[in-house]
């Protein structure tokens, strides 16, 4: 195994100049720290872990909680792109991720928490789980450091999409197209879904746009099914609505089937807008009207703060970071004016 010692003889530096250039010390020349590295690269150098941990205290390791009530894991469009994000900026610093597994198949069915402090966690990352499940609650009160995403705890760092403005800013994308009649099937009860709905009435009071109670429609994220129910209930109306907004790009799907079996065309004879910018709605004829969400953004600034907390605890201030996304256009909401 190639050792420091190895690489200083090798350089003709001192071991002590090796390890700052190997551990990324500001206090060395740019120029001698790549030549160090790509010199132990090429002797095939790799750090060793546990003498790491041994001196930092750190397993530079952090856990992600994430679970999805429809199963669908990784390949969660959305929350897919947010911990990649996640996942690469850990990397660049020096941090592994490994995703906590549910109770049922943890060790000795152990809370959250003590799955954490088994695994010798650095801190954690929670997202998209039930927020109110207790031993959640026990988490993010205990001594590891976490950050939530798109869920407020008191006294926790958390990284919220900015559903307040993408719903304002797509129903004045909506509104100028000349539409009048807006409905919107909402998604399950959380925080993310209350911050749309009420962003969404607000906004069409200001736009004078009146609501009625049956243009309001409720559907799981992600469920084809109960979208496609609700849409065909929206359809059936005396006075039906010119557009229907989503809970969801993936959602919209089961909308898209029921309006496509009436013989109905979008958006010549009724408009849809999604939510999330997820890829498969680019590929959709026509174009998935959308509010794009900045899920580089969402997982970047997930990584960066939980590191920071757990390499600056005492200096590192908890706060909520807002993360803006932005209204596709695509061509899925027809102009009325």
């Amino acid at each position: 195994m190639v050792s420091m010692k190895d690489i200083s003889a090798e350089c003709g530096v001192s071991i002590a100049t090796v390890s700052k250039a190997l551990n990324d010390h500001k206090d060395i020349g740019v120029e001698t720290k790549a030549y160090i590295r790509r010199v132990a690269k090429e002797m095939g150098y790799f750090p060793n872990s546990a003498a790491k941990t041994l001196k930092t205290k750190r397993s530079y390791n952090i856990g992600v909680l994430f679970a999805v009530d429809d199963h669908s894991g990784l390949t969660h469009d959305y929350f897919a792109q947010v911990l990649d994000s996640l996942k690469c900026t850990a990397e660049d610093k020096g941090y592994d991720i490994t995703f906590l597994n549910s109770s049922s198949v943890r060790p000795n069915k152990m809370s959250y928490l003590e799955h954490c402090r088994y695994r010798g966690f650095d801190g954690v990352v929670i997202a998209n789980t039930q927020f109110d499940h207790p031993e959640v609650f026990e988490l993010v009160q205990s001594d590891i450091p976490s950050v939530t995403i798109d869920h407020i705890f008191n006294n926790v760092s958390a990284v919220i999409s900015d559903n307040v403005k993408g719903m304002r800013d797509l129903l004045h994308y909506v509104y100028e197209k000349g539409h009048r009649k807006v409905a919107y099937i909402h998604g399950a009860d959380s925080s993310v879904t209350r911050s749309r709905l009420a962003s969404f009435y607000k906004t069409a009071a200001e736009l004078g746009i009146e609501v009625p109670d049956e243009y309001i429609g409720k559907a799981a994220y992600r469920d084809t099914k109960a979208t496609h129910i609700e849409t065909e209930r929206l359809l059936d109306l005396k006075d039906r609505p010119t557009c229907i907004l989503y809970p969801d790009d993936f959602a919209c799907f089961g909308g898209i089937n029921a309006i496509y079996e009436r013989g109905l065309k979008i958006p010549h004879d009724i408009s849809i807008a999604g939510y999330d910018g997820i890829r498969i709605g680019r590929h959709f004829e026509p174009q998935l009207t959308t509010v794009k969400q900045d899920t580089k953004g969402l997982g970047q600034s997930a990584a960066e703060k939980l590191i920071s907390l757990i390499e600056h605890p005492k200096t590192t201030i908890v706060e909520q970071i807002v993360v803006e996304g932005e209204v596709y256009p695509g061509s899925s909401v027809g102009d009325l004016t």
